[in-house]
């Protein structure tokens, strides 16, 4: 379901102002509080959603105009939990839930499972570190392919104790094995990659600039490969 018309919203502050409200609240503002905070109208709300959409800066409900997922954070139930001192928020994926982290900038714990399986894991982070910095990150997907299914490529980036943990869940679930992060790497990364998402004046990353900033961070596995070029990754 797409509007046929322009929309006159701007982009960047649409994407503050709902990552804002996710911050303080835990929950995405409604259509209407949006329509009513940019006085616009519903069609020019629903085109500048979908324009968002299309440039990779959330995804919407299939035929709704409800907000699913707005990186880093889930508007539904995930195995990334967030608890801070009088809030909660679901993430995506461990890269996800360490951007998360980052944006919140509060102490908070993370809570999860290793490789999305039944042993419990929490990632305390406490002044900007994280305490338990042992454990490691599985990056199956390649990046050229995350778009393809996103809510899939986030539901593969979990984490792990070690890389023997790995090779037997690659092997059981018929999973090709992909790059392994260590924790405080990503955390670095994700704190660098999300540092902007709340700019009133935000823009994707192209893939230009994605490359360049996972060539910052030394992610030079086949899995980060993407083209180059000026598309929204």
């Amino acid at each position: 379901m797409k509007s046929s018309k322009s929309s006159n919203v701007p982009f960047g502050l649409l994407h503050s102002v709902i990552l804002k409200e996710i911050i303080d609240k835990g929950i995405a503002p409604a259509h209407a509080q949006l329509t009513t905070y940019f006085n616009t109208s519903e069609e020019s709300m629903n085109r500048a959603l979908d324009m968002l959409q299309e440039q990779h800066g959330l995804v919407l409900h299939p035929n709704s105009y409800k907000i699913w997922v707005i990186h880093p954070f889930s508007l539904a139930p995930t195995n990334f939990f967030l608890r801070g001192e009088n809030q909660g928020w679901w993430s995506n994926c461990a890269w996800c839930s360490l951007g998360a982290a980052s944006l919140i900038n509060k102490d908070l714990t993370i809570s999860t499972t290793i490789g999305g399986e039944d042993k419990a894991v929490r990632i305390q982070i406490k002044n900007g570190q994280i305490q338990n910095n042992d454990l490691l990150v599985h990056f199956p997907i390649p990046m050229s392919k995350a778009w393809d299914n996103v809510i899939y490529t986030c539901s593969m980036m979990l984490f792990f104790e070690n890389e023997e943990q790995i090779d037997h869940w690659c092997a059981t679930r018929n999973i090709k094995k992909g790059d392994i992060q260590p924790i405080e790497k990503i955390w670095e990364f994700a704190r660098s990659w999300y540092g902007q998402h709340l700019d009133e004046d935000w823009k994707k990353w192209t893939t230009e600039e994605a490359r360049k900033v996972f060539k910052e961070y030394g992610l030079d596995h086949p899995i980060w490969k993407i083209e180059r070029g000026n598309s929204r990754f």
